[in-house]
């Protein structure tokens, strides 16, 4: 499935509510539960901006409370949030019978997604879509749009095959690391659009039961993508290779949350994940200071099983491992076609035994562009450990309660370091400055310039290939130096130049193409076949 089609699933999935088994009776339950009772907002309740960039919340609570207090804070980024995803809407499908249908078919995989959620959870989420936009009333209520919000990362990465989730993890402990104690790097590599990535939010949760915990989020999530709690366990997600599903049932970020807030052990956030059933398969790392280790629950609709290393490494990527789904075909087949066992293998190339590492030395391998034996993949490669195109990085040191989360752009921007043995604590909410990673060099490079500019002119071409718009020779060639190396460069001219019925430059564009090193057997096959169908036209 197209990048199209996969953001015109991911933003109506959010919109298409309006058959959710009781949905509409149990928000009437919260209105009149909720509805005399008053939340105050405390001095170390507070919202604030890093002075690299990051959105910082702090805020304690039981359920309601924490969802109100969220939605409060951050009610300006939360409707602009929904704005994002909902503006695109009229753009990306202007064909209102198109939109009805496929809004109808998703309200119809939504309608068990309610049952799904723990009651907790499902306050916390009605408490924070009080706090939605008006604006969007008429495509469903507040509570609606928000709580398919949270399956909108499944949902994703169900429907377009990795295109664009492609995350990365590292664990190392014992003799991998300068003191033996847990270490774990991840890109999360979940893109919509660049202010999707520019909102996101590093937020610290004192929730009424269970563990203090932080996390990277973005407006009105309550579910956790990336996160530490303070006894010292991570969780963070990688996807795996889905089916479409038939039906919505948990989304992989309430299954983490609930994992974080609830577990310190490795045994006992396998407890917990073994009470969940999901409906796209997804790793979960599991980090545990107590233990010293990390491990992967890999959890599919059908089984759960768990992958573990004796050897002080742990690789996580966009497939399974474990011997579970060994024999399982859907796996089997992401692991020969996709880019998932490239970037792990990239990983096993750059964590070898005889180093010790660093916070500093997982922060280069997490910004690394180059392919295997440093190869030039071209900027924006879906190889690439550094997509150019994270949601965030984060880096966890278990033992001492501590993380790094990225700034802007991407992994590039500094990493702002944050101690849970005080960030809960402290009268002010901001990271250790003595302990911020800079920002890349790269940032300044004529390399990154070029990048800024081929996505610039990327999608230029993109949309007069879908047009009648022509473009000039000037700015086609100034696309292909832009990028020279990335194979998505000869592809979109050969679109283009197919579209204008220019065979010659297209066959010579897509034969440039196969000669790069594209993303995966996929994308390979369709240019061949359109080579193919290109030179019976010449």
């Amino acid at each position: 499935m197209s990048k199209k089609i996969f953001s015109l699933v991911l933003l109506l999935s959010i919109i298409s509510c309006g058959s959710i088994k009781n949905l509409k009776k149990e928000s009437d339950l919260f209105e009149t539960e909720f509805e005399q009772q008053k939340v105050s907002i405390e001095k170390r309740d507070v919202l604030n901006k890093s002075v690299n960039g990051n959105w910082q919340l702090r805020i304690s609570g039981n359920p309601y409370e924490l969802g109100y207090k969220k939605g409060f804070l951050t009610q300006q980024l939360y409707q602009n949030q929904e704005k994002i995803f909902f503006g695109k809407v009229s753009e990306m499908i202007p064909n209102p019978s198109k939109q009805n249908k496929l809004l109808y078919f998703l309200k119809w995989y939504n309608r068990n997604i309610l049952s799904a959620i723990p009651m907790d959870l499902k306050q916390e989420l009605y408490a924070v879509s009080t706090f939605g936009s008006d604006e969007f009333n008429d495509i469903g209520t507040k509570f609606e749009r928000n709580l398919l919000l949270h399956s909108s990362h499944d949902i994703g990465h169900a429907m377009q095959d990795l295109m664009l989730v492609g995350c990365s993890s590292i664990a190392l402990w014992d003799d991998f690391t300068e003191d033996g104690n847990l270490l774990i790097g991840r890109n999360f590599d979940f893109y919509v659009n660049d202010e999707f990535a520019q909102n996101k939010i590093v937020e610290f949760i004192s929730p009424e039961s269970g563990y203090k915990y932080a996390s990277v989020t973005w407006p009105g999530m309550v579910g956790v993508v990336s996160g530490m709690n303070e006894k010292g366990l991570t969780v963070t997600l990688n996807a795996g290779k889905s089916s479409i599903p038939m039906r919505g049932k948990t989304p992989v970020s309430i299954v983490a949350r609930s994992i974080l807030q609830n577990a310190q052990t490795i045994d006992e956030a396998v407890e917990i994940a073994d009470k969940f059933d999901v409906f796209v398969s997804e790793s979960f790392l599991i980090g545990s200071a107590k233990d010293n280790k990390a491990v992967v629950i890999e959890m599919s609709p059908k089984r759960m099983d768990v992958y573990e290393t004796n050897n002080g490494k742990l690789i996580c990527t966009n497939h399974f491992q474990s011997n579970g789904y060994k024999a399982d075909k859907r796996n089997q087949n992401q692991i020969d076609e996709s880019h998932s066992y490239y970037r792990l293998e990239k990983l096993e190339e750059s964590f070898q035994a005889d180093k010790k590492y660093k916070v500093k030395d997982v922060l280069k391998v997490l910004r690394d562009v180059s392919g295997l034996q440093n190869e030039n993949l071209g900027l924006g490669n879906e190889k690439s450990l550094n997509q150019l195109m994270a949601h965030h990085g984060v880096i966890f040191k278990p033992a001492e309660l501590k993380m790094w989360v990225s700034n802007n752009p991407c992994q590039l921007g500094a990493f702002d370091a944050y101690d849970l043995n005080t960030v809960f604590k402290s009268k002010e909410l901001k990271p250790k400055k003595s302990l911020e990673l800079p920002k890349d060099d790269f940032i300044k490079s004529k390399d990154f310039k070029q990048y800024k500019k081929f996505r610039e002119l990327h999608k230029m071409i993109e949309t007069a290939t879908n047009s009648e718009k022509i473009v000039s020779n000037e700015i086609l060639t100034a696309y292909e130096k832009s990028n020279s190396e990335l194979w998505l460069v000869y592809k979109q001219l050969g679109d283009y130049f197919y579209s204008k019925k220019q065979w010659k430059n297209a066959a010579d564009n897509y034969e440039k193409a196969l000669q790069k090193v594209i993303s995966s057997k996929d994308q390979k096959k369709s240019i061949e076949q359109k080579l193919k169908k290109t030179l019976k036209k010449l």
